[in-house]
């Protein structure tokens, strides 16, 4: 539940359409924590701001912040939380379903989304062409898809591994998302298809929606 207030402890350095960012929003979401939204805009290079760099000398965002405790990277970040604030559990009981979990949230943290984000696009559209970053970013999406196609078949219910969300849900969300901005054809992936179309339809993912975030660009702008 992202305020604008300093009334809150947790303090989340965001950009709006950061799909790390974006799973770390329903995490947050989906534990019913309120944060304060601190927003860094990537295009005006603000990442890359000394005082910002004091927090995360990588450079990405997000970044929690818990007082005086500072933690970057997303999966450090949503771990934490599921560790200090123990309602509303984002890993399953069953052993195995953990597992797969955590695979799907590693396919997509490791294999998908550090191959597609921004620097590595700029990269290639400047040292290849800039033809070639959509071709790019499909064969990655859909190499990392077909991988978590096969995984998932037989576990889902409603969600990624059952009824409810969990892990594996806070970060397909974000990159199916994604999916859609880059225009994927989805239909060799069933799954995920109506997975996507379900998280739309989910308030705590709708409210971490890059759209609905406080720094998103007004529509037609």
């Amino acid at each position: 539940m992202a305020t604008e207030s300093g009334d809150n402890k947790l303090q989340l350095y965001s950009y709006w359409c950061s799909s790390c960012a974006f799973r770390v929003r329903i995490a947050l979401n989906l534990k019913g924590i309120k944060y304060q939204y601190k927003p860094v805009n990537l295009l005006k290079h603000e990442h890359s701001d000394p005082d910002f760099l004091k927090l995360n000398p990588v450079g990405f965002v997000p970044v929690l912040l818990d007082g005086h405790l500072v933690i970057s990277d997303s999966f450090a970040i949503i771990m934490y939380l599921e560790d200090k604030f123990t309602q509303r559990p984002l890993l399953p009981s069953d052993l195995q379903k953990r597992t797969i979990n955590f695979q799907v949230a590693q396919i997509v943290a490791s294999s998908i989304q550090p191959l597609q984000n921004l620097n590595v696009l700029n990269y290639i559209g400047e040292k290849v062409s800039p033809d070639e970053k959509l071709p790019w970013v499909h064969g990655v999406i859909r190499k990392g898809f077909t991988a978590i196609e096969k995984l998932l078949k037989g576990h889902t219910g409603r969600y990624a591994t059952g009824d409810e969300l969990f892990l594996a849900d806070v970060f397909l969300a974000p990159q199916l998302y994604n999916a859609t901005r880059f225009n994927v054809d989805m239909s060799e992936f069933p799954v995920l298809a109506r997975l996507m179309e379900t998280y739309n339809e989910v308030p705590v993912i709708r409210e971490a929606s890059p759209e609905n975030q406080p720094d998103a660009p007004s529509p037609g702008t």
